[in-house]
């Protein structure tokens, strides 16, 4: 549905849109927003700006100068959002988290991000249903059907309540973000399901100028628009921050309809910033829209492999997977100096040491078909025969083999096993790594 406004209607909305930004520019952020210190929370008192690394936090120099920004919805964010004040959130000073609903969630504000929308468009479209009735109602205006957690589509839940508010937020999420901590040089964005290495972030942001314009995603493209990811992670420098503040500002209504055309707010923001001027600079495989059991590492198929990649963010985790991802950098910390996290280590360390001859209940993500082998043992010995095949699976009586090897995930109707010996050989003959490949060239 196009918004369909009077001429009188569009020029009041473009002159609110105008004095919101002048508005927005003028406030002090403290007025009414703050900072969320974790690391002071748990420990019960200010942080003293000591350089000394605590048990839990590094010494992260130039993390000051980031605001990392979390969007999450109602729907999930009593469920999702709190693991990450003891791991993703617990030693970032500045972050701020954007939702459909405003709250506090264990003392940490929650902030609406469609409050400062135009009021005609969240009256009148019939996105906004669900935000209304939370306007309304609170969380006692929930009902089940806005829980339905259907799979993704090529035009991502369109059934879903939850999923259709999203695209709104993001061009007022960057508006407030910016608002909220103007100084920031970086911007980085994030989800409730998103895992970033934070001393490896920084290591790469080092090769970027943050006087510059620059928007740094993983590449995604729709019709003819080229965006960055969002479940991805993000990241956007100061003056492109403003830049995309510019432009929805003064095109108010121009993007509103737009948005509401279309399906996917992180495409949309990324229509913005070309038309501003501010191109994607491509990201994969640094950041990823894959949880750890997804990764290839030896991808071929791609303009990258990822091996010696640093490995800084990845999307579609669940609450044990962030935790174990932030107790295994914890452990790397002690256990090295280097402070980059590389695609490399992330095999080595976290998948190859789960890898099998035979693990049941398992699907290992296997995507070649072999349909008239239909026994897990004639599948293991298709496999092991095949010079390149790495792993396999029966999965619902039939066999899938792989060249290269991924952990997977659980499933009760697969059974998985791995060839070692392949998967050690390809180990010995993958680049040595001599230093991170931050795809610069």
């Amino acid at each position: 549905m196009v918004l369909r406004r009077s001429r009188r209607i569009a020029l009041v909305s473009s002159l609110l849109g105008l004095f919101l930004l002048y508005h927005f520019v003028s406030l002090r952020p403290e007025l009414y927003t703050r900072t969320y210190d974790a690391t002071a929370a748990a420990a019960g008192h200010h942080r003293t700006g000591s350089a000394s690394e605590t048990a839990e936090c590094p010494v992260l120099p130039g993390m000051e100068d980031v605001l990392v920004v979390m969007k999450t919805g109602v729907t999930e964010s009593l469920d999702k959002v709190p693991v990450h004040f003891q791991t993703t959130l617990r030693c970032v000073p500045n972050y701020i988290i954007f939702s459909d609903f405003e709250e506090e969630i264990q003392g940490v504000k929650i902030h609406d991000a469609l409050r400062t929308m135009d009021t005609v468009v969240k009256e009148t479209v019939a996105d906004f249903d669900l935000y209304n009735r939370l306007r309304e109602q609170g969380r006692a205006g929930l009902d089940n059907s806005d829980f339905a957690d259907e799979a993704n589509s090529n035009i991502g839940k369109p059934n879903n309540p939850g999923w259709k508010l999203d695209k709104w937020k993001f061009l007022p999420m960057v508006q407030q973000a910016l608002l909220h901590k103007d100084n920031a040089k970086w911007y980085v964005f994030m989800e409730a399901d998103t895992y970033f290495s934070w001393p490896t972030l920084l290591e790469w942001l080092a090769h970027f100028d943050p006087r510059e314009p620059h928007y740094i995603g993983t590449e995604t493209q729709i019709a003819d628009v080229i965006f960055a990811h969002g479940g991805s992670g993000f990241i956007v420098s100061n003056p492109a921050m403003q830049l995309a503040t510019n432009e929805y500002a003064t095109r108010t209504i121009e993007l509103n309809e737009y948005t509401d055309w279309h399906w996917a707010g992180d495409c949309v923001l990324g229509k913005v910033l070309a038309d501003a001027g501010v191109s994607l600079h491509y990201s994969w495989p640094i950041l990823q829209n894959s949880n750890v059991g997804e990764l290839d590492e030896f991808a071929k198929g791609f303009y990258r492999n990822p091996w010696c990649f640093p490995a800084v963010a990845f999307h579609h985790l669940s609450k044990r997977e962030i935790q174990d991802l932030y107790a295994f950098e914890k452990r790397r910390r002690q256990e090295t100096d280097n402070p980059i996290l590389l695609h490399r280590d992330v095999f080595k360390e976290l998948i190859y040491p789960e890898l099998s001859n035979v693990r049941d209940s398992w699907d290992n993500l296997s995507d070649q078909e072999n349909p008239a082998i239909t026994t897990f043992h004639e599948c293991q010995t298709l496999c092991a025969a095949t010079r390149h095949c790495a792993q396999f699976v029966i999965r619902d009586g039939v066999c899938f083999t792989g060249e290269t090897p991924r952990l997977g995930t659980s499933n009760p109707a697969a059974r998985s096993g791995w060839v070692l010996s392949t998967i050690e050989n390809m180990i010995d003959h993958a680049p040595r790594c001599s230093k991170p490949d931050f795809g610069l060239r």
